[in-house]
């Protein structure tokens, strides 16, 4: 049997760099996207791991990217591609006040990113039809919603609509495309909540303070930064999404994450005002006590 092959995006550090060095200790030959002339000592050196420069935001630079693992590949397939790399803090704050320019950045790495690599990487992904496969990232984030995270929860509603349509178009094929919808993490990502989720409140203006933070600033600095503290391990959600390659047929998401394993069956079973409502409860958002 041939050596299986994967492409990762962010995978210099945290959960991109633990998913290829899981895959390469299994046997796989991994592609790790690693930014340009970022810190890779976290990913470290594996005979099996090859280190490939790319930036998502940058059109040219996934291009170059999706060549040279072409090229290593010399015609043969990717049997596994997966979208991982994404930030969340770089467009925080109310949905009134938050910035446009930040918004946009946000979405070049998140969600524009994960478009351009699919779409340099799925000539070699259909070569491997119908045993390839695509596991975009979104987050949990889409079934929660917090309050001030709006323009993150955006972009990850996005890769969960680009994953649905990707799997109509990818199904004449057999390959099997999914979105994954972590709880939280405790990666760099989410390091330093305590200072970060100060942010929220620091980035937009003093007039949306007044408004939003009497009602606003306890869930997103308390009991957001508590959520993140209680967080999942990094290998219990590699372990979880890696898990999924056993599966023959995959549905269009799954939840990862020992936090959120009770919002599935409540997304499903409760009315959407329902859970709303219970959600809103747990975090602290205030009801209109008309």
């Amino acid at each position: 049997m041939s050596q299986k092959t994967a492409f990762i995006t962010g995978a210099a550090m945290g959960m991109g760099a633990l998913k290829a060095k899981t895959l390469a200790a299994r046997g796989w030959k991994v592609f790790a996207g690693v930014l340009p002339g970022a810190d890779t000592s976290e990913l470290g050196t594996h005979e099996n791991i090859v280190a490939v420069e790319q930036d998502v935001s940058s059109d040219s630079s996934v291009t170059a990217s999706a060549e040279i693992v072409e090229k290593e590949l010399a015609g043969a397939p990717l049997d596994l591609l997966i979208n991982n790399a994404g930030i969340a803090n770089g467009a925080v704050g109310v949905i009134e006040g938050v910035s446009i320019e930040a918004a946009k950045k946000l979405f070049e790495i998140n969600t524009w990113g994960t478009l351009r690599v699919c779409q340099a990487f799925l000539p070699a992904i259909r070569r491997g039809a119908p045993h390839s496969r695509i596991i975009n990232f979104a987050s949990g984030a889409v079934k929660a919603n917090p309050a001030a995270s709006g323009i993150y929860n955006m972009s990850k509603h996005a890769v969960v609509g680009l994953t649905r349509t990707l799997r109509n178009e990818m199904a004449p094929f057999g390959i099997e495309v999914t979105a994954v919808e972590p709880g939280a993490v405790k990666t760099h990502m989410t390091a330093n909540a305590g200072e970060t989720t100060k942010d929220i409140w620091t980035k937009v203006s003093q007039e949306m303070n007044d408004i939003y933070g009497p009602h606003l600033k306890e869930t997103t600095t308390v009991k957001m930064v508590e959520a993140i503290e209680k967080g999942n391990e990094p290998q219990v959600v590699v372990d979880q999404v890696l898990g999924l390659l056993e599966k023959k047929n995959w549905k269009p998401s799954y939840l990862v994450g020992n936090d959120v394993k009770a919002l599935g069956p409540m997304y499903k079973i409760l009315p959407e005002r329902t859970f709303e409502k219970i959600l809103q409860k747990a975090v602290g958002i205030p009801q209109y006590k008309g």
